[in-house]
């Protein structure tokens, strides 16, 4: 039956071959010599004569959307920017992240990473709308959570070193100016080597990208689906707030460079 069917299809295949070759054009060719391009600016300019039937197509939808982009979710106590060796904003996404891994292990991981290059707008001081945590997330970026030995920890800490710094929770380091780890605790202690340690992050980081790469060396991986990072930031927002907290974080020393 297979090499019925497969014979059957052959000769179709080959008549369409011979009529495309039938059809091409012969009359004169052309080719490129030149290609010009430049920037066009996409701003308020556009916006001077739009298209009556599309915008009244698109207002229900814009209004929908924007009441829900709107929707204020907490207030911020204070402004928070991210920078390295250690920032507000970095410090907290990597808290969120790692007390998030209860959902995985039933309780936060032993630490939580998260690259500056992932925030991509600080959090102003003041009430915070969902809108706002899109400009700071705007990536798919979903939860991670990897378990490994010490040994290969301390590779994922001179990582972090040798770049000055990343979003960190969990842990404290000590680094030189040349970007070399001096020491390093976890929880408080020691790294023991043998020691089975987990870290919550994103699958981006997990997949050893943005100068991460001993990431990969993670004995045990686990990345439910639907978790990101956005939408663990937005739940945590609004737990807060029905607590009745501000959104608050801290810079404490986590990562100092000598």
């Amino acid at each position: 039956m297979k090499q019925t069917i497969a014979k059957s299809w052959a000769l179709p295949a080959l008549v369409g071959v011979f009529l495309l070759a039938a059809c091409r054009p012969t009359g004169p060719k052309y080719e490129v010599t030149n290609v010009e391009g430049g920037m066009v600016s996409i701003d308020s300019v556009w916006d001077a004569h739009p298209d009556a039937d599309a915008v009244a197509l698109l207002k229900p939808y814009k209004q929908k959307l924007d009441s829900l982009m709107n929707e204020v979710i907490g207030v911020s106590a204070m402004k928070m920017d991210k920078d390295k060796p250690e920032s507000l904003l970095s410090n907290l996404v990597a808290e969120v992240l790692r007390t998030s891994a209860s959902h995985v292990l039933q309780h936060p991981a032993d630490l939580g990473i998260m690259n500056i290059g992932g925030l991509r707008n600080i959090l102003p001081q003041g009430d915070i709308t969902v809108d706002e945590v899109y400009e700071i997330l705007p990536f798919e970026n979903s939860l991670c959570v990897l378990t490994l030995k010490g040994t290969v920890l301390r590779h994922v800490l001179e990582d972090i070193a040798a770049q000055h710094g990343q979003g960190l929770s969990g842990a404290r380091l000590e680094i030189s100016k040349e970007g070399k780890l001096l020491s390093a605790t976890v929880q408080g202690k020691p790294i023991v080597d043998e020691k089975e340690y987990t870290i919550a992050t994103i699958d981006y980081l997990a997949e050893g990208n943005d100068g991460l790469p001993s990431l990969l060396q993670a004995e045990k991986r686990d990345c439910p689906d639907g978790m990101t990072l956005r939408g663990l930031f937005l739940n945590y927002v609004r737990q807060q707030t029905a607590a009745g907290k501000q959104i608050t974080s801290a810079l404490d020393g986590r990562i100092t460079i000598k």
